[in-house]
């Protein structure tokens, strides 16, 4: 079975400073992929790698067998990506946002109106369609940046903080939407700082750790003993810290 996500030997520097060094792992289509770690860990420039963002420094990353670099295309493709920022036109419609990105990706006219449509009604965007990005409540930017990721169907989704600075209301209904969509056979892969959405969603977690991969396994094995996520966390970055010095 050809991995949703694939990296290997995965090295980012910017000149003399190493963001991550020498990573590797994979997920599994499917999947529901936890990526953690603390602020500056390598978190979003391992994203900006395998979106294109960033140039790799050394290593490879494949998704769904597409070479990011060598296939860039159709590898970019495959990926609908949610960033931690809101790099949209701030002065543009939410319709408008979307409708340019399906028309990137290739969408004719009706596929991205019925596509626009429907993801307006499931994220309850219906009736800020025509508002300008700019006059919508941080909750709301939420999900639009959400169902932009989401537009052409994209079989992987990256969510960089997704639920950053959203209400308890929202944050709950986001995640049962998540839920569904991994149901229905999306791979995502999930950073947050609330270890709690991370315990309840993901099968498998990551935790990078001043560009390193500290530790990876199961959800489960993190949980054992009666241990939550948030427990382990604090354990393996603060021994991720005491092994450096």
């Amino acid at each position: 079975m050809i991995p949703a996500l694939e990296i290997k030997n995965l090295r980012k520097t910017y000149n003399s400073t190493i963001a991550v060094n020498d990573i590797s792992f994979t997920v599994k289509p499917g999947e529901f992929f936890g990526f953690l770690g603390p602020n500056g860990a390598g978190k979003t420039t391992t994203i900006h790698c395998i979106t294109g963002i960033a140039r790799i420094t050394s290593g490879s990353i494949r998704v769904f067998g597409h070479d990011v670099v060598e296939d860039y295309r159709e590898a970019r493709k495959q990926v609908g990506l949610a960033p931690q920022e809101f790099n949209v036109d701030i002065f543009g419609r939410v319709w408008d946002i979307l409708d340019y990105v399906g028309g990137f990706y290739g969408m004719r006219k009706h596929e991205r109106k019925e596509r626009i449509e429907h993801l307006l009604e499931q994220f309850d965007l219906t009736e800020h369609a025509r508002k300008e990005f700019r006059m919508l409540s941080g909750g709301l930017k939420r999900r639009v940046m959400l169902t932009r990721a989401m537009v052409h169907n994209p079989p992987f989704l990256i969510l960089d903080e997704p639920t950053a600075g959203v209400d308890v209301e929202l944050r709950h209904m986001l995640w049962n939407y998540l839920r569904e969509l991994n149901k229905e056979g999306k791979t995502i892969l999930l950073t947050s700082h609330y270890l709690e959405e991370v315990e309840l969603l993901c099968n498998r977690v990551a935790i990078i750790h001043k560009g390193s991969i500290a530790a990876i396994d199961d959800t489960s094995a993190f949980l054992k003993d009666g241990k939550r996520l948030e427990h382990m966390y604090l354990e393996i970055t603060k021994k991720a810290i005491n092994t450096e010095t």
